[in-house]
């Protein structure tokens, strides 16, 4: 299931340096710990008991450190069935218990109406093009609030697309060849 080599190691929390394999899967990228870090330290006044999620979980590198963190609630959305199957393995070893992980196209999931997210994860496959079309229905169908959090990870060329008018760009980093930053909804916001 997952190739030899495929780890990714918990930076911190209540379940800091474990070790959680991950399947080969093309555009399968984990966040890497050093960029984790960075991420958790500009959320750690928001992450106690916060509502994240992970539109695109991947490995879960982002849900797993936000559930290791004290996040009361983390759902993940995931794709491909193999990928599913075994972040739902790692999340039985951790007993994260507050986790959910669904087998579902994110776009379409997305595409009801939700109960608004504390802090979002937006980390796709940088290929696909992704990442305007989430971000555009996160604020259309009611993902978010005013004080919302959206973390954003892109190709450092060409970056980021435009961000929807009520957010605000409050971090921005680049690591290597990726660009990752924190954006924050304004008082605007509504669904």
């Amino acid at each position: 299931m997952a190739a030899k080599g495929n780890q990714l190691r918990i930076v911190g929390g209540r379940h800091r340096g474990r070790r959680l394999s991950f399947p080969d899967q093309p555009g399968l990228r984990p966040t890497s710990d050093r960029v984790r870090e960075t991420l958790f330290n500009w959320v750690a006044p928001v992450i106690a008991g916060a509502r994240c999620l992970d539109v695109f979980a991947g490995s879960g590198a982002l849900g797993f450190e936000a559930a290791s963190r004290g996040a009361g609630e983390v759902v993940m959305l995931e794709r491909a069935p193999r990928v599913v199957s075994l972040l739902r393995r790692n999340a039985r070893l951790l007993g994260l218990d507050g986790t959910s992980i669904h087998q579902v196209d994110s776009l379409e999931w997305l595409g009801g109406r939700g109960r608004p997210f504390d802090l979002v994860f937006l980390d796709p496959p940088f290929a696909d093009g992704l990442l305007e079309p989430v971000c555009e229905r996160l604020v259309s169908n009611g993902w978010l609030t005013p004080g919302s959090r959206i973390y954003l990870e892109a190709a450092a060329k060409p970056g980021f697309p435009p961000l929807p008018n009520d957010w605000e760009l409050v971090r921005d980093k680049t690591a290597g060849q990726v660009r990752y930053g924190l954006a924050l909804v304004g008082e605007d916001a509504g669904g």
